[in-house]
């Protein structure tokens, strides 16, 4: 009998498992020679916060509809910004959106047409992108209409966005 209940004891011993601890997969690797080096990072991830593509998404549908005060309040107190025409700033928000406003308040209406977005986490550089690709259709307050289509990369630090980077492909006129 003895024999019995240390065997059933050892076995139930033995069937409790300690609880699984998930880990992190590491980054993925490539078994081929690749023929450039990322000189940024080529360690990445999706895990950014819905939260962080919300402040994103918010930011274009403040610009959609005009609202500056919106707009200003998805950017950091700084923000570094290329222009998809090689305009560069980097300074203080308020400095980039009077530049902003002035451009804003020549349209009567601003139509986006979001196509997708990816949320990328650079792993090494513990950094967060929401990089967005869409159709916006301007109208001047002239009764021009232009449109075009565009990729953005956005950084967001502290749930704000702080660097902006853009890039544009007008349609060709018919």
């Amino acid at each position: 009998m003895k024999k019995i209940f240390l065997l059933a004891l050892a076995a139930s011993v033995l069937s409790c498992k300690a609880p699984v601890k998930e880990e992190t997969p590491a980054p993925e690797t490539t078994s081929v020679a690749l023929p450039y080096t990322a000189t940024y990072s080529s360690q990445t991830n999706q895990d950014v916060s819905d939260s962080d593509l919300l402040t994103v998404l918010d930011s274009y549908k403040a610009w959609e509809s005009g609202d500056m005060k919106v707009l200003r309040s998805t950017f950091g107190d700084s923000i570094t910004f290329n222009g998809w025409d090689g305009t560069y700033y980097s300074g203080l928000t308020e400095g980039l959106l009077d530049k902003w406003s002035t451009s804003r308040d020549s349209l009567s209406s601003v139509r986006i047409e979001m196509a997708a977005w990816v949320k990328v986490h650079s792993i090494d550089k513990n950094a967060d992108f929401v990089n967005v690709w869409y159709k916006e259709i301007d109208t001047y307050k002239t009764g021009k209409v232009d449109s075009a289509d565009w990729h953005d990369i956005n950084m967001v630090k502290n749930g704000k966005i702080a660097w902006y980077s853009q890039y544009k492909r007008p349609f060709k006129a018919k």
